[in-house]
């Protein structure tokens, strides 16, 4: 079956036939902002994509499917994988973007044995884990709205899988292998629902929300294109080539939920597709899209890293013609053309009409970089490694080089913190950030971008951002872009840690 984006499209069968032997009955990818479960009334694309989702929740009813896994981009976690193992998760949502919306209840119903099932595939990987069973956990306004669309009623078991944010491609497909090892000893049919957006660039500008439109023509173009795959049944080839997607179009979370997903099936095309809508969201691409598997899907022993084929792939695919690209205006509006379409070559990658092929492959100026004069890390990875023209760090914290010793931290006899300086320890993370860069050649001038974590974010912000001040200069003086965050820990007892991107051009 061949699906065309459109703004609505019913669900194109009435009961889902489950290959013989598999246990997956479909897969489905759907968004998860609140529009379509929240404001629907709002928008007329917000409705429909409310309405496409609910096609799918009939969908799955009438399918064999004894419970729904679902992978959300929203459940971020910084440190290992979470899995929801309270039975019945009762609490109220605000999603703390859009909670002029108001509050959600939810009172669902969970496969706690499931997730101790996936926890521990996970676990024997060598992944930090933890089931989260307890009253008022939060979860995320993804989840919240695809169990609240496709299962209102909990009519069938949920099971629910954080989404690592630093995860690259392997990680997060054997993550998602996991989830069908863990899915063929548990022995239930699953509906699996990764729940991802699309194009994540929001409109910069206040606009009201009957006037909503995708921010972007580029990310327009880009949606349809990634779409049409998919409508296809061409997941693995989505997966391939997430990493151009999401550079291109922003995609949500670096695509990285069709990652798992594309693990959890065995990285394969073999499926029908089914695009059900595709709509804006406050300037995002929102697609809600059905893959129906032709054969029984089984776990597969283990994965080849193919980034360097991939490369070579695209080194070496011929020139492709460009399909033309809709007004952004209204583009959510209108589907592709068929004559656009045919203007490509046959073959689902040569369908994304933006690539050029890289010049040369970046895996043969690889480089780790470790100093002796910086505290060793906590796992397996190098201080820093360099690709190319940019050297990029690992996360750094205060440790004293040479040996265990936290400066600016006060430990009870459990190990438990009592106090800590931000100050010192600031400073001890920013000494040991020299350290790492002077073995690479490089200085603090080169750093082009700061990712910060601070475990105290009301506490210890306004010290934290003195000290990096001393060193870094301040907005309008030649300062790198820097993004800071609150976690609720770290994986030693302390309070700050940096991870930063130095660009070494030719040195």
């Amino acid at each position: 079956m061949k699906s065309e984006v459109t703004s609505k499209s019913p669900s194109p069968v009435k009961t889902l036939k489950t290959p013989a032997g598999s246990l997956i009955t479909a897969c489905y990818i759907v968004p998860g902002l609140p529009q379509p479960l929240m404001a629907s009334e709002k928008n007329p694309g917000w409705k429909r994509l409310r309405e496409a989702m609910e096609n799918v929740r009939d969908e799955i009813a009438a399918s064999d499917a004894e419970m729904i896994l679902y992978f959300s981009t929203q459940w971020l976690t910084v440190l290992g994988y979470l899995f929801q193992a309270d039975k019945n998760p009762k609490w109220t949502l605000v999603d703390h973007n859009w909670h002029e919306f108001g509050s959600v209840q939810y009172d669902f119903k969970v496969d706690a044995e499931f997730a101790s099932v996936y926890a521990r595939e996970v676990k024997a990987m060598g992944h930090y884990v933890r089931e989260v069973n307890y009253r008022g956990f939060p979860i995320d306004t993804g989840t919240v709205v695809a169990q609240k669309l496709l299962n209102p009623t909990n009519r069938l078991p949920a099971a629910m899988a954080s989404c690592n944010m630093y995860a690259e491609k392997q990680e997060t497909l054997s993550i998602g292998q996991a989830a069908m090892r863990a899915i063929e000893k548990h022995g239930k049919r699953v509906a699996v629902v990764c729940v991802s957006g699309l194009s994540s660039r929001y409109h910069t500008e206040e606009i009201p929300f009957e006037k909503d439109f995708i921010s972007s023509a580029k990310d327009d173009e880009w949606n349809r294109k990634i779409l049409e795959i998919l409508g296809e049944g061409n997941l693995e080839d989505v997966s391939e080539v997430a990493r151009e997607y999401s550079k291109q179009a922003n995609a949500d979370m670096g695509f990285r939920g069709i990652w798992w997903l594309n693990g959890l099936v065995g990285k394969t095309n073999d499926f029908t597709g089914h695009v059900f809508g595709y709509e804006p969201i406050y300037g995002t691409g929102n697609g809600v899209v059905g893959l129906y598997p032709k054969r029984a899907i089984k776990s597969v022993p283990g994965w080849v890293n193919d980034e360097a084929d991939l490369v070579e792939r695209f080194a070496k695919a011929p020139p492709r013609a460009t399909a033309p690209m809709p007004s952004s205006a209204n583009a959510h509006a209108s589907a592709p053309s068929k004559s656009a379409a045919s203007a490509t070559s046959s073959s689902a990658l040569d369908k994304i009409v933006t690539f050029e092929a890289p010049k040369s492959s970046a895996k043969a100026s690889e480089k780790n970089v470790s100093s002796k004069k910086a505290p060793p890390p906590v796992g397996p990875y190098p201080h820093a490694k360099r690709v190319g023209d940019f050297l990029f760090l690992s996360g750094v914290g205060p440790r004293k080089p040479g040996t265990k010793e936290i400066p600016g931290v006060q430990l009870d006899a459990e190990g438990n913190v009592v106090s800590h300086d931000v100050e010192i320890q600031t400073r001890a993370v920013l000494e040991n950030i020299e350290a790492i860069l002077e073995e690479a050649k490089s200085s603090l001038k080169d750093v082009v971008d700061v990712q910060v974590f601070l475990t105290d974010m009301d506490r210890d912000f306004k010290t934290f951002n003195r000290v990096y001040g001393d060193y870094f200069g301040y907005v309008g003086g030649p300062s790198p872009t820097r993004t800071t965050v609150e976690v609720t820990a770290l994986p030693t007892p302390i309070c700050v840690e940096l991870k930063v991107t130095a660009f070494l051009g030719s040195k």
